[in-house]
């Protein structure tokens, strides 16, 4: 049997379903963007939740510290949550 750890697989805040909450482990990308999220409270450690989305998909609105933000999926992708 093998000791090494269980890889979980990566989890962005795109992959959050309607209604489901994640806690943000960390941003990437470049400086701008992660900028601009964290401008926007996207910091490690807090809660947000996907409230809906938009009529094609993209973007989708996340509510975190008490606002609702619509965030595009590609700049969601680097956002590494849990569940």
């Amino acid at each position: 049997m093998s000791s090494l750890p269980v890889a979980w697989p990566r989890m962005t805040l795109e992959d959050l379903k309607n209604g489901e909450v994640g806690v943000i482990l960390r941003l990437e990308g470049d400086d701008i963007s992660r900028k601009r999220l964290m401008a926007f409270g996207f910091i490690s450690g807090k809660t947000v939740t996907l409230e809906t989305r938009g009529p094609l998909g993209d973007p989708k609105i996340y509510s975190i510290l008490g606002y609702r933000i619509s965030v595009p999926n590609s700049q969601a992708r680097n956002v590494i949550i849990r569940t």
